[in-house]
């Protein structure tokens, strides 16, 4: 049920009983009384004129009139914390119920139509009505049982017969209502037996070590003043980054979904379904390197989701215009009217063929069809037809024909200069293409590879991606995009479901930009000794953050609103505050909007008003059109804003005023085709906000960080779903060059965003949406490269005190002793406590802890080297594509050593000590005994060379750095 945004204003008074006087706004101000989350208006007070409050665990801000429909709709517990609300609040709006004889329907308007309506608004739906067969409200009916169970201790053999007289079918049907009214997820806090120490703790470790560091500065070692300044530089720094780690994990959560709540409310018996659309962008670049049989299980798991056909829509985009990829796309959308059936039928997973019949498990296991064994074996030949066809295109392109690609048809092949070619969209499947060998529909499936002109800047990834917005948007227009990477295949047909738990419940999606799910791998050994699950980062600060305003975008694995890559705002924040000039596009149209005489105005000109006014990205100049009159001058405004930021395309600016997706009426399919050509032609972009303000941000190599960073700084926040089946899984490296390649291009995508406008130490104050802790987080994912100097510094001091005789710490005190062994034992707490509520294993926890090392001292510090000699000099650094593995020889290259320039300074780091090893032993054997404690110390502290290491993560640095780590320090004496 929707509001209509014309009346909102004054619906919602209504409802408060609330007269907005002059100056009420300003009293409210001033009484610091916080606004509504869902409508917008102050939450007001309560009878004894204290400031309303609904929930005392969390305070989120939320009125009277907003909770009584929560309440009305059958949501008895906060939708932030899940702490439940108050008794007495229930009890109010059942007797307010009973004597009110007239409803907000009153003031409702049908639910806006729309192709991919989500039954979501600007405002709230706390007071929707469903009506039952017999003409009732279906609330009156809940108002009813929820009296009764409150009656129940009272007169429970009563209760019993009452029930028996109601005939199963109606119980049916009233169950079903209210699991529909039910949210569709909850919040699940961290124990408090579990959280309450492990905060103590964190506290405690971090009043030793400001006391280990008042000790440390107060006892300077004289006879090695230079190693000794070196060695507290380091631990301080070590510090910095141990807080920025830390805290943003403050208040991990856990989350649960209803996913049969989900089709209770969108998918009813006999009813079109109300699911909305989900587009789906799967990048792929050199098919030999990124081998197309793996992109093409990744395209057949998306055709065979569990999800209404007409809702998805698979893009393949082909940044490297190869031959190749189309080919083998033509074959996938022919073996998938076999394969979607199939998976839907016996209901398998994973649905990607290579993976599914590849698992070791028994596959007949819950399966009761008969027929299963025989198609099963029958689909399983026909894959393996399917993979001799497209092994054989993989061979025959290995070696380009002199005179290029040739088509089947005898034409040249488009792309054969691939960084000079026209674009190219081909529709394989979809509504009015082939459908399966049963006769059902399959969901659509579009080739798109963006022209390419010398002298352009195509922004590689993040321009793809981009490009893959508009089109879809042209073509489709879903509300929802889910991106993957070529080689992440879904390995759970219900992950989009689990995503639209969060996304589509008027509750709590309205200000959610996007649901990331972790990364899971296939191919990995099993003691993961390259650390390429990261699952400390993903199963640890990656929940801490979802505590806080959500996770960080990782890449891959995530659900979009569309709305939110546009650079809209979410609706139930305040607009950014307006400056007095009138340079900027919110301000200038607000300003000329108070100019403006007080009219009517239609729907879809309140729609677009709203989104100008909360876009930030259009600016122009009112001085260049002073010669208008008003109403031309409003128009040339609206116009002039919408082609400065998302281009010249008349039909896909139309598109992004549609919040419920969907294609306009007024769109020509026989020109759409055209139209989304035009869109990823290579000057599209030229002189508009795309890869600035909206869509993928450019500048990083990482710009999946600068993305979520952006909408997080407008007042999004984000969602992170873990289900019990993984969502997704994909391919990681398995040799160590491959891997710290991968992590050295992370790295520098965060040092490069340090060196921007968009570094989060300076960025995104203004409005005052992003919070502290999610603030410390971001700049703990674009500072961590530079812990590579103090760590290679720190690991070279034992080698240097040996090789010299001199030794950085000064006699012991008792005092200190006692501050060595705190830390010692906070060290240990921490990470005991933040496993234990994580349920992260040791060994990951170690294999984080080793390879952070191994990273810190190669990978990261040639980040910084090349971000700075890339901000300073200009010199670009081109990565190659990290070869995805194609075989079946299981950890081939585990133990293969790839020579590469990252391994010199960690092994220039090995030799060193080594030497310094060995000469402090001889000068021991030389000296006597008097020389063994020092040695021990020095080569202890060799031995442990991770006192401060941490996980080895894309996005987030080392979680356990502790400066002045004990074990450094205390195995000196």
């Amino acid at each position: 049920m929707h509001i209509n945004p014309k009346n909102k204003k004054s619906v919602f008074r209504e409802v408060k009983g609330l007269r907005l006087e002059k100056g009420f706004e300003v009293k409210m101000m001033e009484a610091g009384v916080p606004t509504c989350k869902t409508c917008g208006e102050y939450v007001g007070f309560d009878s004894h004129g204290e400031v309303f409050v609904a929930c005392n665990e969390c305070n989120d801000p939320i009125c009277k009139a907003c909770l009584d429909g929560e309440i009305r709709e059958g949501r008895k517990s906060c939708t932030r914390c899940g702490t439940p609300y108050n008794e007495w609040s229930e009890l109010a709006v059942a007797e307010e119920e009973s004597g009110n004889h007239m409803t907000m329907a009153s003031h409702l308007n049908p639910a806006v139509d729309g192709t991919h309506a989500r039954n979501i608004s600007s405002v709230s739906t706390v007071d929707s009505e469903y009506i039952d067969e017999s003409g009732n409200p279906i609330w009156k009916n809940r108002v009813e049982s929820w009296k009764e169970k409150k009656n129940k201790k009272k007169k429970p053999a009563k209760k019993a017969k009452k029930e028996a007289e109601i005939p199963s079918e109606q119980l049916e049907e009233n169950s079903q209502s209210v699991d529909a009214a039910q949210p569709l997820s909850r919040v699940v806090p961290i124990p408090k037996s579990q959280l309450a120490p492990y905060r103590t703790v964190i506290i405690m470790r971090l009043i030793i070590l400001s006391l280990f560091f008042h000790y440390r500065v107060t006892h300077p070692v004289d006879s090695a003043y230079a190693l000794w300044l070196t060695s507290v530089i380091c631990e301080i720094w070590f510090a910095f980054s141990w807080v920025l780690d830390q805290f943003p994990k403050w208040s991990p959560i856990n989350r649960d979904t209803y996913i049969d709540r989900l089709s209770a409310r969108y998918e009813r018996e006999g009813e079109p379904s109300e699911l909305a659309a989900v587009d789906f962008f799967v990048s792929t670049v050199d098919p030999l390197k990124e081998p197309p049989l793996i992109t093409a299980n990744t395209v057949l798991s998306i055709l065979a989701v569990d999800y209404p056909v007409d809702k998805v829509s698979c893009y393949v985009s082909d940044d490297g215009a190869a031959m190749l990829s189309f080919e083998s796309l033509v074959e996938t959308s022919e073996f998938a009217r076999k394969w979607v059936p199939f998976s839907k039928k016996f209901n398998i997973e994973p649905r990607a063929p290579e993976f599914y019949f590849s698992q070791k498990i028994d596959y007949l296991k819950d399966k009761v069809q008969p027929s299963f064994v025989k198609e099963r074996r029958a689909m399983k030949r026909d894959y393996e037809e399917y993979k001799v066809r497209i092994n054989a295109l993989v061979a025959k392109a290995q070696k380009t024909p002199d005179e290029g690609w040739i088509m089947a048809d005898g034409t040249s092949w488009p792309g054969n200069n691939t960084r000079d070619h026209p674009g190219m969209i081909q529709v394989f499947l979809g509504h009015s293409g082939a459908h399966d060998i049963e006769g059902n529909e399959l969901p659509r499936l579009v080739y798109v590879s963006r022209e390419k002109r010398p002298g352009y800047q195509h922004h590689k990834k993040a321009g793809a991606e981009n490009a893959l917005v508009r089109v879809s948007a042209v073509l489709t227009n879903a509300p929802y995009i889910l991106n993957l990477d070529c080689d992440h295949y879904v390995n759970n047909s219900k992950a989009i479901r689990e995503a639209m738990c969060f996304l589509m419940d008027p509750q709590v999606g309205r200000d959610v930009c996007y649901v990331q799910f972790p990364q899971r791998f296939d191919g990995i050994d099993k003691s993961d000794r390259y650390a390429n699950r990261n699952t400390v980062f993903f199963d640890v600060n990656m929940k801490g953050l979802d505590g806080i305003q959500g996770p960080v975008y990782v890449g891959t694995g995530c659900v979009f609103n569309r709305q939110a890559l546009y650079g809209y705002g979410p609706p139930s924040l305040p607009s950014l505050p307006k400056t007095s000039s009138c340079s900027w596009c919110a301000s200038c149209c607000c300003c000329c909007r108070r100019k403006k005489p007080a009219k009517e105005k239609d729907l879809s000109e309140v729609y677009r008003d709203a989104k100008r006014e909360d876009l930030n990205a259009a600016i122009f100049n009112l001085r260049e059109i002073e010669s208008y009159d008003e109403n031309e001058r409003s128009l040339i405004i609206s116009q002039m804003s919408f082609e400065k930021t998302f281009g010249l395309s008349s039909v896909f600016i139309e598109s992004t005023l549609m919040e419920y997706g969907g294609l306009p009426e007024s769109a020509n399919p026989s020109t759409l085709v055209k139209e989304a050509i035009q869109v990823i032609s290579c000057g599209y972009e030229e002189k508009t906000s795309w890869g600035k303000e909206i869509g993928w941000i450019y500048g990083s190599v990482t710009e999946d960080i600068l993305t979520g960073f952006k909408m997080h700084c407008r007042g999004w926040r984000s969602i992170y779903c873990m289900p019990l089946r993984p969502a997704f899984k994909g391919s990681a490296p398995i040799n160590l060059s491959d891997r710290l390649h991968q992590v050295l291009r992370w790295a520098l995508g965060s040092v490069e965003i340090f060196l921007s406008r968009h570094c989060p130490l300076w960025y995104g104050f203004g409005g005052g949406r992003l919070k502290y802790l999610q603030r410390l987080a971001y700049i703990n994912t674009i500072v961590y490269p530079f812990t590579s100097l103090p760590l290679i510094a720190y690991c070279m001091l034992p080698a240097i005190c040996l090789l010299t005789g001199k030794f950085i710490i000064p006699t012991l005190s008792n005092l200190a002793s006692i501050l060595f062994l705190g830390l010692f034992l906070s060290i240990i707490i921490t990470s005991v406590l933040e496993l234990r509520w994580s349920g992260v294993s040791i060994e990951d926890w170690w294999r984080n802890e080793q390879f952070w090392v191994i990273g810190g001292v190669s990978a990261h510090l040639f980040a910084v080297f090349q971000g700075f000699l890339k901000m300073l000099a200009g010199l670009d650094t081109n990565f190659t594509v990290t070869a995805k593995a194609a075989d079946d020889a299981e950890f081939g290259e585990l133990y293969i050593i790839k020579w590469t320039t990252v391994l010199i300074p960690p092994t220039t780091i090995l030799i060193v000590n080594m030497v310094g090893v060995v000469a402090g032993f001889s000068d021991a054997l030389n000296n006597g005994y008097e020389a063994w404690g020092p040695l021990f110390g020095a080569t202890c502290h060799r031995s442990i060379p991770t006192p401060y290491c941490n996980t080895a993560n894309r996005h987030v640095p080392p979680q356990a750095k502790i400066p002045g780590s004990a074990p450094a320090y205390g195995l000196y004496f």
